[in-house]
């Protein structure tokens, strides 16, 4: 049956979901504002929390975590050797993420802690069966991921005890779990990008561009994301988390600046890649000066949210999904429209949180692309997700 060939690998039910949840949560937020924005009342959808809280918990916590999800649960065997999570796993672990989601969205009818408890449990059930397989061959450079999954899980949790009544934490959850994901993709794309681009480059018979590495640049890469993050998490003041993020921000465009992505331009699947990685440096770089006084914090956020976020996941969801289902790495062309309509999203939701008179259109138009986006990776890529591997090899 094919919707048992979906629980057969965690990147097949998980980037599947992934996407389908950014179209349904999207759409959902992009009705309420249009609503408004014609001067109607579209109220509060039933939430306990507002509908612009539930909108940005579900980018950073409900559709991140399903991306992430979906490339542990397949990376982690492959750098490990470890046997992959059985499709028993994987289907239940699936559930308890949309147990989540539909808990946060029954938030108005069912009490905070209940809410909390369906939502919460992702990442720790995530987080354990990670630590078995990485504790086959417990490299540090793997092992860290448990640490960034945790400071994601804190920041989902100081959402949660605001909406319990308990903390005034959800702005500071948001923001450092949206930063937490940020210091992965900080991480990850800075393994896989420059790989990816050195493979296609070998490829191509350009032997003598290959991407160029600098230490200290690569760890500053690495550990300033993550003390930005942490600075939210933990309540530092804005003036220290501010030039942190502009450190982030220069270090991750200085890494970027080595990888001759330029090169591949003819290439979307790899062009991508680089593309979400310099909005994750421009986001940085942009969030952290409108701490200390320049600019939209707002608007730097989103730059974050769907550019890095949105841009790297579409990437590399795509690429993977074509790889391990013993497809060429080709994006079709319906996700490569996706890959150039990202950007302009971002775009148009910084114009819209600098310039007030701009704001609902801007909004809008931003939401709508993001919706055609992942839309597009959705019907492109489903005939992916529930067919067998095309070589007729047998899952990895």
């Amino acid at each position: 049956m094919k919707s048992a060939i979906l629980f057969r690998a965690g990147w097949r039910v998980f980037f599947w979901a992934a996407g389908l949840w950014a179209v349904l949560s999207m759409g959902v937020w992009s009705i309420w504002l249009a609503v408004n924005a014609a001067g109607g009342d579209a109220g509060q959808l039933g939430l306990t929390m507002s509908p612009q809280m539930w909108h940005a918990h579900e980018m950073i916590f409900g559709f991140a975590t399903a991306a992430l999800g979906g490339f542990f649960l397949t990376a982690v065997p492959n750098w490990t050797g470890a046997k992959a999570a059985p499709e028993a796993f994987i289907a239940g672990v699936f559930a308890i993420w949309l147990a989540g989601r539909i808990a946060v969205a029954l938030s108005g009818v069912l009490p905070p802690a209940l809410t909390a408890l369906f939502d919460l449990a992702f990442l720790p059930i995530l987080g354990a069966k990670l630590l078995t397989q990485l504790l086959r061959r417990p490299k540090p450079q793997n092992m860290m991921f448990l640490l960034l999954l945790s400071l994601v899980w804190l920041g989902d949790l100081l959402v949660h005890l605001q909406w319990m009544g308990l903390t005034g934490t959800e702005a500071q959850g948001l923001r450092g779990g949206l930063l937490a994901i940020c210091a992965m993709i900080a991480t990850l794309g800075g393994r896989v990008t420059p790989a990816f681009t050195r493979n296609a480059l070998l490829r191509a018979g350009h032997e003598d561009r290959l991407p160029v590495t600098r230490g200290p640049l690569e760890k500053a890469g690495i550990a300033l994301p993550i003390l930005t993050s942490a600075s939210v998490l933990f309540g530092l003041p804005d003036l220290v988390s501010g030039l942190l993020a502009v450190g982030a921000g220069l270090a991750t465009a200085g890494r970027l600046a080595g990888w001759q992505g330029w090169v591949l331009r003819d290439q979307p699947i790899v062009w991508a890649l680089h593309t979400g990685y310099g909005l994750l440096a421009l986001g940085f770089l942009v969030w952290g000066l409108s701490l200390l006084g320049l600019g939209s914090e707002i608007g730097a956020l989103h730059i974050l949210g769907i550019g890095a976020v949105g841009g790297m996941t579409l990437a590399v969801m795509s690429r993977a999904s074509l790889g391990h289902s013993g497809r060429a790495l080709i994006a079709p062309r319906a996700v490569a429209i996706g890959y150039v309509l990202v950007p302009v999203a971002v775009l148009l939701r910084w114009l819209a949180a600098s310039f007030p008179g701009f704001y609902d259109l801007g909004v809008l138009a931003s939401a709508v692309l993001w919706i055609v986006a992942f839309g597009l990776y959705v019907m492109a890529l489903s005939p992916v997700f529930f067919s067998p591997r095309a070589d007729g090899k047998a899952e990895a």
